[in-house]
């Protein structure tokens, strides 16, 4: 019986922990999931248009999202800071750091308009069909006037979650993409006296749903959950020293989703060389990728408010407990996921393409990314634990060591055959990748190992 007592009990952690990850991850899995399907409607209906509208929408949405997430993975900040001031019952503390959030969201929000409003000359250095750079351009002005509002609505939704309260953020993203459709239709084609916009249409069609949002998450703070941060009340003096802290912990985080981002963008522009074919597979390829992504990250974040909640009730064996949990879960979501994608590969690939050259180079991407979901998957799992944890910086400095001095590089040596390497085109970029994201998974994982067994390192870290 001594023996069975042990395992009993772990299992009850494992199960209880599971559960709580479950009820924060799903909401927010459902949300990610939702955005994802406000930018497949973009595409889609901007298409079905016209093949200008749909270059210039996918054309403006490569310049728009990576900024974004750099400049929103700063605010990102407040959601471990709330966490750990909801695990030591000291919410109402958290007011100022809201506060000075949205002053911050407010200024990126700006930041982001001029880069939009004044991407044309760029466009034109680059020497972009001009069509499709007039569409792209458009369709950036009109989504510009949609940043502020975006930008807090972030902010906000991120404080939700802290506060784990993960539904009404899912409701709301859900709300937006019922109603970004119809928006898309009137707009792109003129519908109820509207003009036709085409693909520019999108631009405004996003920017109506930013506002949408942001009106309905300020109907979500007027809860008493959210009402408890003090947000709106008490000392209301703006304060260099609380924006500094928010800035340490986010530029971080925000730079770590911006690295990871670029270097797709970056191996898309090279893959784009070597033909039509390669880069239409690339794209179907990494389409399926972000699709199974979306749990993992989930997944992360849920574990990020966890570890947050179990530091500052100072819990640190309970904090240790959500990081084993959420890796058991994640590698386990990523070995039934290769085996899907091994199996299923030709069907998938057949959702997004009859052409055969491609539907074959997009079947053997596939193999690539079944390969690199355990590193994928458990990747984001244990960034989102280092986050509750405040530990941003170090995860930082291996994304950027991991993606742009190892991945990079390799994939291309392998792709063109220097040094007398035979060229393997498309698949020495995927193959590049795979061996950098191993390095980097195994590099987080250590630091995780580290940071979740030093007493004084957690401390240190909640501190700051």
């Amino acid at each position: 019986m001594r023996r069975i007592l042990p395992a009993a009990a772990a299992w009850r952690s494992f199960r209880d922990e599971a559960g709580a990850l479950l009820r924060l991850g799903a909401p927010i899995a459902a949300t990610q999931l939702c955005v994802m399907g406000m930018g497949f409607l973009d595409t889609a209906m901007a298409g079905r248009y016209g093949a200008a509208d749909l270059a210039g929408v996918n054309l403006g949405g490569a310049v728009l999202w990576p900024a974004f997430m750099l400049l929103t993975g700063i605010t990102m900040a407040v959601m471990p800071m709330v966490s750990q001031l909801v695990g030591a019952r000291r919410t109402g503390e958290s007011g100022p750091l809201i506060r000075h959030g949205v002053w911050i969201a407010l200024f990126n929000s700006v930041l982001m308009m001029l880069l939009m409003r004044n991407v044309e000359p760029a466009l034109v250095l680059l020497n972009v069909d001009r069509e499709v750079t007039a569409i792209a351009v458009g369709y950036l002005r009109a989504a510009s006037w949609g940043m502020p509002a975006m930008m807090a609505y972030i902010l906000l939704r991120q404080v939700c979650e802290g506060l784990g309260h993960t539904l009404p953020p899912m409701l709301i993203a859900a709300t937006a993409f019922v109603l970004n459709a119809p928006l898309n239709y009137v707009l792109i084609y003129g519908a109820l006296g509207f003009p036709e916009l085409g693909g520019v249409g999108c631009g405004w069609a996003t920017a109506a749903v930013m506002w949408l949002e942001l009106g309905l998450i300020l109907l979500v703070a007027r809860r008493p959950f959210f009402r408890a941060t003090n947000w709106l009340g008490g000392e209301t003096a703006f304060r260099w020293a609380t924006v500094v802290r928010i800035f340490k912990l986010g530029v971080p985080i925000g730079a770590t989703i911006f690295l990871e981002m670029a270097v797709y963008s970056a191996i898309s522009v090279l893959i784009a060389r070597l033909g039509v074919s390669e880069m239409a597979a690339h794209s179907v390829a990494g389409n399926i990728n972000w699709a199974t992504y979306v749990i993992p990250m989930s997944l992360g974040s849920a574990a990020a408010i966890r570890v947050g909640f179990h530091v500052g009730a100072r819990n640190q064996a309970g904090a240790a407990q959500v990081v084993s949990t959420a890796f058991r879960i994640s590698l386990g979501y990523a070995l039934a996921v290769s085996v899907l994608l091994v199996g299923l590969r030709f069907m998938l690939v057949g959702i997004y393409t009859t052409d055969a050259d491609v539907a074959l180079i997009a079947a053997n991407l596939l193999i690539f990314i079944a390969v690199y979901q355990m590193f994928d998957c458990t990747n984001a799992t244990m960034a989102g634990a280092l986050r509750g944890y405040k530990d941003t910086r170090v995860p930082m400095v291996i994304s950027l060591i991991g993606y742009w001095l190892i991945a990079l590089p390799l994939g291309a040596l392998l792709a063109d055959g220097v040094f007398g390497l035979s060229a393997t085109g498309v698949y020495g970029y995927w193959a590049g990748m795979t061996f950098g994201l191993a390095l980097v998974a195994v590099a987080m994982g250590l630091r995780l190992r580290r940071t979740s067994r030093d007493a004084a390192l957690i401390e240190r870290l909640a501190q700051g």
